[in-house]
């Protein structure tokens, strides 16, 4: 009789942008029994260590201290993400195949891929646009009017006007190190066709009311990864982890389950 594990199966789960890994308590509730549930706080988030570094090196930063929490949890991971989370999880995936058992992202902003497909597409246009636009903003000294334009290019001036002061704030706070993020992923080194390497099965979720840029990437990714299980969802814009939290965790929760099942059922049969 082999032994049982004496540790249980770990998922990290990582934030978008301005957010911090809190955004995932419904997930880390529906999966507290059966799982071990990380949520680490990115680069200049909540608790994460500082960035000071150069924007361009950020992505790269991130993702090898996500690939370290990885190898410490003992054993391959469920790496779960969401639009920043989400490229951060594919690039950990791409890098460190050992560590991962599956990967669950919804609207995942790896950037580059835009201007690998077609620089001059509607998709790619906005992004560089949002970008400079950004860019603008905090060479002008203005860092709110910053966090104001890049939460209403993602989720509409609705979600900016239900932001208290203390939080608009914390956002603009974190404006420099959003216009690195998207420095980094737009100049990133792993292009479109690279993230056909990734080995694990991949979940790919998206909204129905989202960005062109969000449906265009979900649309080439969905094309570039070899075991990939689309997820299209109604009424959903790309902040549906946050928006509709319910809906999105157990879509990854059953997800997990089933890769954790077909895990198990190779070993045995191995």
């Amino acid at each position: 009789m082999s032994a049982k594990p004496t540790t249980l199966p770990g998922v990290v789960c990582l934030h978008a942008s301005g957010g911090s890994g809190a955004q995932w308590r419904v997930l880390a509730d529906r999966l507290r029994y059966g799982f071990r549930v990380l949520t680490p706080d990115l680069h200049g988030h909540g608790e994460g260590p500082a960035w000071s570094g150069a924007r361009r090196d950020v992505v790269a930063a991130d993702t090898a201290r996500i690939a370290a929490i990885a190898a410490s949890a003992g054993g391959r991971v469920h790496l779960v993400g969401h639009s920043y989370g989400g490229a951060i999880a594919l690039h950990v995936a791409r890098d460190r195949p050992d560590l991962v058992a599956s990967v669950a992202v919804y609207e995942p902003v790896v950037l580059r891929a835009l201007f690998d497909y077609n620089a001059r597409h509607r998709s790619a246009a906005e992004v560089a646009e949002i970008a400079s636009s950004i860019r603008r903003d905090l060479n002008g000294g203005d860092p709110m009017r910053a966090a104001h334009r890049f939460l209403r290019y993602w989720s509409g001036d609705e979600s900016w006007a239900r932001l208290d002061r203390e939080r608009r704030e914390r956002l603009a706070a974190r404006m420099p190190l959003i216009d690195a993020h998207f420095a980094s992923l737009i100049g990133d080194a792993v292009a479109l066709k690279d993230y056909r390497s990734i080995a694990a099965p991949v979940l790919c979720m998206t909204g129905r009311e989202t960005r062109a840029s969000a449906r265009r990437l979900a649309e080439l990714l969905r094309f570039a990864l070899p075991l990939v299980e689309p997820v299209t969802f109604d009424v959903m814009g790309h902040l549906g982890p946050i928006t509709h939290a319910e809906t999105v965790a157990g879509c990854i929760a059953d997800f997990i389950h089933r890769s954790t099942a077909c895990a198990v059922h190779e070993r045995k049969a191995a």
